[in-house]
């Protein structure tokens, strides 16, 4: 927990914030648990696949702050978070 909130506000705001991953996998279950079986793993991770590019079409607001939020997360990690400012 100390490790949590050694973190800014932004950041930890980001990470406990599941709604869209969860809102995701409820999508991507609608898809797939309407397929009795598949002929192939391949199969499934196309099915992913095209689902989730249908999905991203409704991604439309930015993270709040997300400017701030990343900045953050650059110094936090240091060489491990590339940001492209041109």
């Amino acid at each position: 927990l100390s490790a949590y909130f050694a973190y800014t506000k932004s950041i930890r705001k980001m990470i406990y914030t599941t709604n869209a991953v969860e809102g995701y996998h409820r999508q991507v279950r609608k898809v797939t648990k309407t397929k009795g079986a598949f002929t192939s793993d391949m199969a499934l991770l196309k099915l992913v696949y095209l689902a989730t590019r249908r999905i991203e079409k409704k991604w439309s607001s930015p993270l709040h702050n997300w400017g701030l939020t990343v900045q953050q997360l650059a110094i936090k990690f240091e060489g491990r978070l590339k940001l492209d400012i041109n």
